[in-house]
């Protein structure tokens, strides 16, 4: 196939070009440096310069590409700016949706997240609604998922990937990370919040796989969603770091996520099934961050 990466240098970008490459795809790449194009084009990939928010631009590259498929990897996370993020996913989706549609793109394949679901008290399957009408700034995240969904479902054939959230290399949970940095320091304290975590070697292998699935929102995680009372101790063990204050008490949203659709339907199967495993060899190596 002749395939588009949006946001092909972040932290799934880089690990998804090598396979994609690798399976015999044509691929571009695209980000919004020409710095970063030279990293796409020595992957072995052609790189178009182009900011998502920059509508005409998109509009042109996209034409240019004339994709099979659209693998939207857009965030702006690097720095924790969860407004310019909000921003990429309604404005920069909507400009990739819009150019995808013009040029005759039959296919999408989107990054969405597993936390933005309405309260409950278990995990959230993908029948859930999303959160709508949360006080910001949840709810400034929330809207900015509901645009992107919506936006991509007008593709003639969409995946969203509702991935965890991610660990491994280049992301906030890695060495020299946002969440490392806080940890060391004793600013987060373990509660009883739900995560669902996910590698980022698993997100960048699901977003691959999805070239062949069925339309439909898919919850990319792992098989344990955890109570930060777990997961944190054995995070900052894994860190060297100290042990984080306990507090009882989470969020109404603060659920976690299952995916028991992907594995069932699509017989989808991480290969680090729980962070308890992935957290311990993710950490035995160092690597600096680099969004």
């Amino acid at each position: 196939m002749k395939i588009l990466v949006a946001g092909a240098t972040g932290v799934i970008g880089r690990l998804l070009l090598p396979q994609l490459l690798h399976a015999g795809h044509e691929l571009t790449g695209m980000t919004s440096s020409r710095e970063r194009g030279f990293m796409i084009e020595q992957l072995g990939a052609r790189a178009v310069v182009a900011d998502a928010l920059d509508r005409e631009r998109v509009m042109e590259a996209v034409a240019t590409v004339k994709p099979d498929a659209i693998i939207h990897q857009l965030t702006s996370l690097s720095q924790w700016n969860l407004e310019d993020n909000a921003r990429i996913r309604r404005d920069g989706t909507r400009n990739l949706v819009d150019a995808a549609l013009a040029s005759g793109v039959p296919l999408m394949i989107a990054q969405s997240i597993s936390w933005a679901y309405e309260p409950g008290d278990s995990p959230a399957s993908e029948s859930v609604p999303l959160d709508i009408g949360a006080p910001d700034p949840r709810g400034m995240t929330v809207d900015g998922v509901s645009a992107l969904e919506q936006a991509v479902s007008e593709m003639p054939r969409h995946v969203i990937l509702r991935y965890g959230m991610l660990y491994g290399p280049g992301t906030w949970y890695d060495r020299g990370g946002i969440m490392e940095k806080r940890i060391l320091h004793k600013e987060v304290p373990a509660t009883e919040a739900v995560t669902s975590f996910l590698h980022v070697e698993d997100a960048a292998n699901a977003a691959a796989l999805a070239l062949d699935w069925p339309s439909g929102i898919y919850n990319i995680v792992d098989d344990v969603p955890a109570k930060g009372t777990d997961w944190l101790p054995a995070y900052a063990d894994a860190l060297g770091a100290p042990m984080p204050e306990l507090r009882e008490g989470k969020a109404p949203w603060e659920r976690g996520a299952f995916n028991a659709k992907a594995r069932g339907q699509l017989g989808w199967v991480p290969r680090y099934p729980t962070w308890r495993e992935g957290f311990g060899l993710s950490l035995g190596r160092s690597n600096d961050i680099d969004e």
